[in-house]
């Protein structure tokens, strides 16, 4: 775990300089969404180059490009790693919508349950029944983050009741039925545009994580969050870390060993874990600016979990119409999710 916790940018760019000087034979891009200064940025994308490097006696070099500075827009990462413009990229599969429909199964609520972890040890093991989705890229690992929360940057959300009507900006397609099925309206949007949305009220909260919360200052406009008792979450949201095929076929054996290295189930514990320790720095923001938690009692909770139930019921029977059987994918989830927790 401590090879992936705590690298910063001094730490790469010396790396890179020592690359440099062991005359790097690939140098490798990666691109993503979010700012420099975010969690993913710094200790998950980071730390990984920083392995990759040292793994590789400097032969790989890696050079991350964040907050879309190769161009485009968070939706056309996906397309920017499939076609080459991009060598790695990281991305929320969410911003794909029916791109990758039977890995919509882990961000399920009463699929995904409160750990990142469980759930990112699933994802990479699952990769067997999760193969179709991901057959023009190279997948390095798939995770999901602690699981979605209500932010609420107007009226309080204590009952079942409150939450209809709001606007709430959803994380993924599966997230624009929770919110549905909650009686509000789905506004969908990439991660960075959460802030300017909020404070100029065209939405009224967010269906979205805590880990994010210092990264995009949403300590600042939140009035509240809500969340389910024991820790449970409204679903979650699922990230993909992938490389270019080709790209990753070209490169020597003992250069793809490091990249298997560290990949899939080998980093899966670690990455998943990590995510949930980055939920600390949400709370504690939270906590600071003495925004509310509130936890919703079990009454009210009975209730967002019936309407929770409904949102399972509408992917199995939109799979259907997919060439897959969303009800027996559902289950397979939910026990590949369950093993990773014991």
């Amino acid at each position: 775990m401590k090879a992936w916790r705590f690298v910063g940018r001094t730490v790469l760019a010396t790396v890179m300089t020592m690359s440099s000087v062991w005359a790097a034979e690939v140098t490798l891009t990666v691109h993503h969404f979010l700012s420099p200064k975010s969690n993913a940025h710094i200790q998950m994308i980071e730390a990984w180059a920083n392995k990759v490097s040292k793994e590789s006696n400097g032969r790989i070099e890696v050079k991350i490009f964040p907050s879309m500075s190769m161009g485009g827009k968070p939706s056309e990462l996906y397309g920017q790693v499939r076609d080459g413009s991009a060598d790695i990229v990281w991305t929320l599969l969410g911003y794909n919508p029916g791109t990758f429909p039977r890995t919509e199964v882990f961000e399920l609520p009463t699929v995904h349950k409160d750990s990142a972890t469980a759930t990112t040890i699933a994802l990479n093991n699952s990769m067997d029944l999760l193969a179709e989705d991901f057959k023009d890229v190279h997948v390095l690992f798939l995770h999901s983050n602690d699981g979605n929360v209500i932010h609420s940057a107007k009226k309080p959300v204590r009952t079942f009741d409150d939450v209809k009507g709001m606007k709430l900006r959803t994380p993924s397609r599966t997230g624009a039925w929770v919110i549905e099925a909650m009686g509000a309206e789905p506004v969908s949007m990439p991660i960075p545009e959460l802030p300017e949305a909020l404070s100029k009220g065209t939405i009224d909260g967010a269906l979205t994580t805590l880990e994010i919360v210092p990264a995009l200052k949403l300590q600042e406009m939140d009035k509240s969050i809500s969340e389910l008792p024991e820790g449970r979450r409204f679903g979650t949201a699922i990230f993909m870390f992938a490389m270019n095929k080709d790209r990753y076929k070209e490169l020597p054996d003992e250069l793809k060993k490091v990249i298997d290295d560290n990949s899939g189930t080998k980093v899966a514990a670690d990455i998943g874990k990590m995510w949930e320790d980055f939920e600390k720095t949400g709370v504690d923001a939270l906590a600071s600016a003495k925004v509310e938690t509130i936890v919703l009692p079990a009454e009210e909770a009975a209730k967002f979990d019936k309407a929770n139930e409904t949102v399972v019921t509408r992917w199995i029977e939109e799979s259907k119409t997919k060439g897959f059987d969303g009800a027996a994918l559902v289950e397979k989830a939910r026990a590949a999710v369950a093993a990773a927790a014991k």
